[in-house]
């Protein structure tokens, strides 16, 4: 072998071994990210990816009167599941911290917030949305005093404020002024009807309309 030929042996050898570190080097990088590049990396597009990765579960609930069979990923908050997979858009999307009360739904008769429910956890259960309420030909009787007494404005809590009245009622929390607003203080009507609300929810209870 000349000396050329030999040198030529050290450069591929070189090269070889150049790679193999960079590649090493490249693993622990990627084992290492702090948080905040994780991070970073999960919101340019990862995410998508890793859920595509998530096994999808089935899933059987009543909703408004329909027995729904699906299938979800398990990570899937309620409010996702009605409004991105179901399309029932009435419940509102706020803050999505539990704050607001603009997603409340009923769940075998219970308010929650649709945003901190997970959607597996009501395998079984019967949720009601604002559309399985009334309809535009027969209302129920909250969403018509909502509307007798003004009790909204932007109109964007109300799908929410009205699940909560409702519930607040069938609770046995409506006996006075004082009471509705203390029981209705995780709905957040950033108009400031408030006033009109507690009047609407005080009529549907003097009046004695089943809920």
């Amino acid at each position: 072998m000349n000396q050329h030929e030999h040198f030529g042996d050290e450069l591929d050898s070189s090269d070889s071994s150049r790679r193999n570190f960079l590649k090493q080097s490249s693993a622990l990088a990627a084992l290492a990210l702090t948080p905040a590049a994780a991070n970073a990396a999960i919101h340019n597009g990862l995410d998508e990816k890793l859920a595509a990765a998530i096994e999808q579960l089935p899933l059987q609930v009543d909703i408004n009167g329909t027995m729904q069979k699906l299938s979800i990923e398990p990570r899937v908050t309620l409010l996702d599941l009605l409004r991105e997979q179901l399309h029932l858009t009435g419940t509102k999307k706020g803050c999505d911290h539990g704050q607001c009360g603009a997603c409340t739904v009923h769940v075998d008769g219970q308010r929650v917030n649709s945003c901190l429910t997970l959607a597996m956890t009501t395998e079984g259960c019967k949720v009601t949305t604002i559309e399985g309420l009334g309809s535009v030909d027969q209302m129920h009787p909250m969403q018509e005093a909502f509307i007798k007494h003004d009790g909204f404005q932007c109109g964007y809590c109300t799908p929410g404020q009205i699940m909560s009245a409702v519930a607040c009622i069938r609770e046995g929390h409506a006996n006075n002024p004082d009471e509705i607003r203390e029981y209705m203080s995780g709905n957040i009507c950033r108009c400031g009807a408030y006033a009109n609300i507690v009047d609407a929810i005080m009529d549907v209870k003097q009046g004695g309309a089943r809920v």
